[in-house]
């Protein structure tokens, strides 16, 4: 078959398995059987011509993987976030385009220092130090796995200074800092049935769900924020959409101030910010 035709193909069965995007699922997944580094490839002459071998191979293999949810991210390795390209495997979550409302809101002001709690794949802090360059950053996670991943894309921009930990949240995590951000897991074990297919089967749980109650991870968060930031520091989160009110309850409570819930671009609660007092005990 030429490009074109393997093209068509592969969009029917996607489409007859209930894929979404059947369409850019294919021309993103044939586009990477090619090694380009764009889709936007309808205009290329190879796609006229019978697919050398090697990408006919290549292209089967990630058709395959996607007829099995498995993300088109995971698939190819990398999604775009923020300014960047990110290593994505299935041991961190895929960076989605509202995180980047976390990342925008947390460069309205100047920090030095920042730390990432649950970082993944370090699309947020990355993203955070690349933009400060004389920032400097700690990124921690459970994850061993997430930590290597992250570890490779701070290689890949070339930002030595970031500091990954295996920590559980605060626990390996010593000093203050201007800045701390986290996209933790808050979905309700109970609503993860409901997930698409793409998340729940392919994307690491312990990113997802926290158990029983979203709001834990907050708690956990709030409990030690003030011992981690800098007087008049930050602190930045993401929520669930639903989330906002309980989560700026609990800030409130634990002694933050300007407690403030943020939309992301489509109006939905996105993010919660607060900061330390000005004057607090060190």
């Amino acid at each position: 078959m030429t490009g074109r035709e393997a093209m068509a193909d592969a969009r029917q069965r996607l489409e007859a398995a209930g894929v979404p995007e059947a369409d850019a699922s294919a021309m993103a997944l044939l586009s990477h059987a090619f090694g380009w580094e764009s889709v936007a490839q309808a205009h290329r002459p190879e796609l006229l011509e019978a697919l050398p071998p090697e990408v006919a191979s290549r292209f089967e293999g990630a058709i395959t993987a996607r007829l099995a949810r498995q993300p088109v991210s995971q698939i190819r390795g990398w999604r775009h976030f923020w300014k960047h390209r990110f290593r994505v495997t299935p041991d961190v979550l895929d960076p989605r385009p509202e995180t980047e409302t976390l990342v925008a809101t947390a460069l309205e002001a100047p920090f030095a220092s920042v730390l990432d709690l649950g970082t993944g794949s370090g699309a947020i802090l990355l993203s955070l130090m690349a933009e400060r360059p004389n920032a400097q950053g700690t990124g921690t996670d459970l994850s061993p796995a997430a930590l290597d991943v992250a570890r490779a894309n701070a290689a890949d921009f070339g930002l030595a200074r970031a500091v990954f930990l295996q920590s559980d949240w605060f626990a390996g995590v010593t000093g203050r800092f201007d800045l701390i951000v986290s996209n933790p897991p808050y979905i309700a074990a109970s609503e993860m049935a409901g997930l698409d297919p793409e998340v729940r089967e392919w994307e690491p749980h312990l990113a997802l769900t926290p158990g029983p109650d979203p709001l834990v991870p907050y708690q956990i968060i709030a409990s030690g924020a003030l011992a981690h930031l800098a007087p008049g520091g930050r602190l930045l989160v993401e929520i669930g959409p639903t989330l906002g009110p309980s989560v700026a309850a609990i800030f409130n409570r634990a002694g933050l101030c300007d407690v403030r819930i943020l939309p992301d671009l489509d109006g939905r609660d996105r993010v919660v910010g607060a900061r330390a007092p000005a004057e607090m005990a060190r």
